[in-house]
């Protein structure tokens, strides 16, 4: 049990390393969610098959678990667990959408190619797990089979709590990368299936050469569309509808979307709060320079934004603004209060200690841990009184199924970290135990036989004791800010009284179009789900009622303008962008009109309004950036392509003006053709083109997503 005996030898250490990302699910809070939602808990359905909203939960707590642990975090904020949601309910998505298309052309991944997988060890999935060799980085197999050998003969009775639930995490973690590793490899067949039907030939790779390689230095001469007043092209509805007809494909949406207004006014501190914070840091500096002991229970009493420890640290850990004055005052002195911008915090600090500590720290441990506590003490002296005569520390701890092997942590693992009391008395023995010598400790289930073996990078550290206290509004001043904008709420019952009211209040209204229900925020505003809620609930020309959101410092009304239904969107909302098209087409006629009996650049150019340039390195592939209309064309490569030397084109329309051009010179470069290479590139192209089959897959589907609802 190697693995097992490895858990074992880091003892308390995993618990401040490892143990803040196990897994701690979170499903009580979900159940929260979904209480007011009971009658209806479907969060969304594919092609009729649904998903509730339980279900759901468990695959967000599934990732949000396995984030935590690859990445060492103890918890989510709001912004990562709203992407963890979204990722969740895409890899749903694509991953139903594809097993529905693999069923159907019997495409399967057996568990034979999923250990192929494992014992090559090169999937990206396996190299961001714990089961890496230490020396190489790479993912070791060998590892991870001792493990799963392990975790099969768990036996949680003659465990600690910790070690059962860090083997469980595993369990649970490996479980998913095996479920993942399974639908990506059947995605990968999915996608080589495309991709093969996609292929280069011989004549295509040489296209694709001279495209490539192929440059021209070009004589340009253009009239700009913006040459002409928009007043002198007129557009009749007629036009529009006709437009709309022809490009009705593009103006196609997958999901219902709404227009709307808001008002947000965030809640700011009053001078009078600034002051009343400013008043209560002072006290407290005046308390602090008086303060002899428990640091820890005074800097509570503040309600400072930096807890205090009472372990030395590094300058880094500390708050720039208080790493900046550290040098300005001796020790047991107190610097403040001062102002801090950045942060917006008044602020004051007292210098405790500075001493020279270890950055990195070699150390040997073996716990032991008995029926009762008292034997576990007797069975500690024992060995303890062992080691001290002389008995060989590794092996006393192979007879207690652990290895009794050094280790190396360095203090970053626990400086800034929350630890608790065990946590830091077992760091600070580590700090101020001598090298070699023994220490027993008794830390939670069991207790400790500590030697520290070494110590490495010795730095200046400091203790220090810092009241941080951020500025924050009033209850007084929430109360003034909420009643005024109570008021603007209940005169404005529509949209027109609420753009009327808003100017007179001093408040801006907000436009907003083509809001999803898959957004998570309005306005970029968090804790917004219930104004999201209505949005969606809403018919058009409501105005919401009052909203309490953001960090208890925004209050929020919205209101519906326009419903955007899934399907074609409603000529109105496109009628601008087909009015800017048919304004441009209608001008590059009349400039066309003007050009067409030019025969030269010479006689373009003098055409009114027009500009001329130079173009140099011009290819069919890459779009020639015109400076003078500043506009990116790719027609004049195109145009380049295939008009000889010397030779002047007719006028072509471009995006941004009419243009002809005069082909100076051209040249083939120095790269020579190679057919092999060419066909290769073209197929790596045909591939990638391939990864776009999800989203036809997606549009040919009938995905429903009501999440909005519930989460």
């Amino acid at each position: 049990m190697a693995t097992l005996q490895t858990i074992r030898s880091k003892g308390p250490l995993l618990v401040i390393v490892i143990g803040i990302a196990l897994f701690a699910f979170i499903a009580g809070d979900a159940w929260k969610v979904l209480q007011p939602h009971q009658g209806r808990q479907d969060i969304g359905e594919i092609n009729g098959e649904k998903i509730s909203a339980q279900d759901y939960q468990k695959l967000v707590d599934e990732y949000t678990e396995v984030i935590k642990l690859t990445n060492g975090l103890s918890s989510l904020n709001e912004t990562q667990l709203a992407s963890v949601k979204d990722q969740v309910w895409q890899s749903y998505v694509n991953n139903k959408l594809i097993a529905e298309q693999a069923e159907k052309l019997g495409l399967t991944v057996t568990d034979a190619e999923i250990q192929a997988i494992i014992d090559e060890g090169t999937h990206p999935l396996l190299m961001n797990t714990p089961f890496r060799n230490p020396q190489t980085g790479a993912f070791d197999k060998d590892m991870l089979k001792k493990f799963l050998v392990d975790y099969s003969n768990l036996s949680t009775s003659q465990m600690p709590a910790q070690y059962v639930e860090y083997y469980q995490t595993m369990g649970n973690f490996w479980n998913f990368v095996e479920k993942t590793l399974k639908q990506s490899a059947l995605a990968e067949k999915y996608q080589n299936l495309i991709s093969k039907s996609l292929i280069a030939n011989p004549a295509s790779a040489e296209d694709a050469f001279k495209a490539r390689t192929e440059q021209s230095d070009l004589l340009m001469a253009a009239v700009p569309y913006s040459a002409i007043n928009d007043s002198l092209v007129k557009i009749s509805d007629d036009e529009i509808k006709k437009l709309y007809s022809e490009k009705k494909e593009q103006f196609k949406q997958l999901v219902e979307t709404r227009d709307i207004r808001y008002v947000d006014v965030q809640v700011l501190p009053s001078d009078a709060d600034r002051k009343a914070v400013l008043d209560e840091v002072t006290e407290y500096s005046e308390q602090l320079n008086n303060t002899t002991s428990d640091f820890a229970a005074f800097i509570r009493t503040t309600g400072s934004a930096v807890s205090y420890s009472d372990i030395p640290v590094n300058k880094s850990v500390l708050p720039s603004d208080v790493v900046a004055r550290l040098d300005s005052i001796g020790m047991n002195e107190v610097f403040g209060p001062y102002y801090n911008q950045t942060d917006d915090s008044y602020n004051a600090f007292k210098i405790l200690a500075k001493v020279n500590a270890p950055d990195s720290i070699q150390f040997r441990q073996i716990q032991v841990y008995a029926d009762t506590e008292e034997k576990t003490k007797t069975l500690t002296d024992s060995i303890y009184d062992a080691i001290k005569g002389g008995a060989n520390f590794e092996e006393i701890a192979k007879v207690y199924g652990q290895t009794g092997e050094s280790t190396w942590v360095n203090a970053n693992t626990w400086e800034g970290a929350q630890l608790n009391n065990e946590n830091e008395t077992f760091i600070k023995t580590l700090i101020s135990q001598p090298v070699k010598e023994l220490a027993k400790l008794n830390i939670g289930q069991a207790n400790i036989i500590l030697q520290v073996m070494d110590k490495k990078s010795m730095k200046d550290k400091y203790k220090v004791a810092v009241v941080k206290r951020n500025v924050e509004f009033s209850n007084d001043t929430y109360n003034d800010a909420y009643n005024k904008f109570s008021q603007f709420v209940a005169q404005s019952t529509s949209i027109e009284q609420l753009e009327k009211n808003a100017e007179e209040y001093g408040y801006t209204v907000v436009p907003r179009s083509d809001f999803s229900s898959a957004e998570h925020y309005v306005g970029g505003i968090p804790s917004t789900k219930e104004v999201i809620r209505w949005i969606f609930s809403a018919k058009e020309g409501d105005v919401s009622p009052l909203y309490e959101c953001g960090n208890n410092d925004h209050i929020m009304v919205a209101a519906l303008d326009r419903i955007n239904p899934e399907g074609y969107r409603n000529i109105n909302s496109v009628a601008d962008m087909l009015r800017a098209e048919l304004r441009r087409d209608k001008k590059a006629e009349l400039i066309m009109a003007d050009m067409k009996a030019c025969t030269s650049i010479d006689q373009a150019k003098a055409i009114k309004n027009a500009v001329s340039d130079t173009i140099k390195h011009v290819t069919f592939s890459a779009p020639a950036y015109v400076s003078m209309t500043r506009g990116s064309e790719p027609v004049i490569g195109a145009i380049a392509a295939k008009t000889a030397v010397n030779a002047t084109s007719t006028p072509v329309k471009g995006n941004a003006g009419v243009y002809m051009v005069q082909v100076l010179s051209k040249e083939n470069g120095t790269e020579k053709f190679d057919a092999k290479s060419e066909e290769t590139s073209l197929t790596n192209m045909y591939s990638r083109f391939a990864t776009q089959f999800i989203n036809d897959l997606y549009q040919k589907s009938k995905v429903v997503d009501n999440r909005y609802l519930y989460f």
